[in-house]
């Protein structure tokens, strides 16, 4: 399997799956006649992020691990989505940015040296491969977790197919 294999698919599964969960919420909150923004603004935990937040950061996750691990420009999205229209488009945007990504552009990438932010004023430097395993992937798949669970959790019927992608 090549790297550009194991990235490009992976991201734009969840990428797709999520603005599938997005329209089921929406016909949720016309269903149950319950605002869109408070399901917006929802949280598993007073102190976790709200769903818009966990959407905005899914898509920055694959966005800027394409382009960290292709050593391209880091795309930077200002996080002004209130709507799930605004968040649909966001991960459209996104998945479309993914899909601009070519293999050659993967080749080599998971032995060469990926650095990037890990907090204010620090960086750390991974290769490829273990930037991927132990960093975004990770971070890609907690948000996107975690936007479901808020869905779930606020009565969207929604499952494990639906978060796959294969529902």
């Amino acid at each position: 399997m090549s790297f550009y294999d194991a990235v490009v698919p992976a991201y734009l599964q969840i990428l797709n799956s999520l603005s599938g969960l997005l329209s089921k919420a929406e016909a949720h909150c016309d269903a149950k006649k319950i605002a869109p923004e408070v399901l917006l603004g929802s949280r598993l935990y007073p102190d976790m992020l709200p769903l818009t937040k966990q959407v905005q950061l899914v898509c920055d996750h694959a966005a800027r691990g394409c382009a960290r691990l292709t050593h391209s420009d880091v795309p930077s999205t200002p996080d002004t989505e209130t709507t799930f229209a605004e968040l649909k488009q966001r991960l459209a945007n996104t998945i479309d940015y993914v899909k601009s990504f070519k293999p050659e552009q993967f080749d080599g990438g998971d032995a060469k040296d990926v650095t990037f932010p890990v907090g204010p004023g620090r960086t750390m430097t991974l290769k490829g491969q273990q930037f991927l395993n132990a960093f975004s992937f990770p971070n890609f798949y907690f948000h996107a977790v975690t936007a479901h669970g808020i869905l779930r959790h606020n009565g969207v019927e929604i499952g494990k197919r639906d978060f796959l992608g294969v529902s």
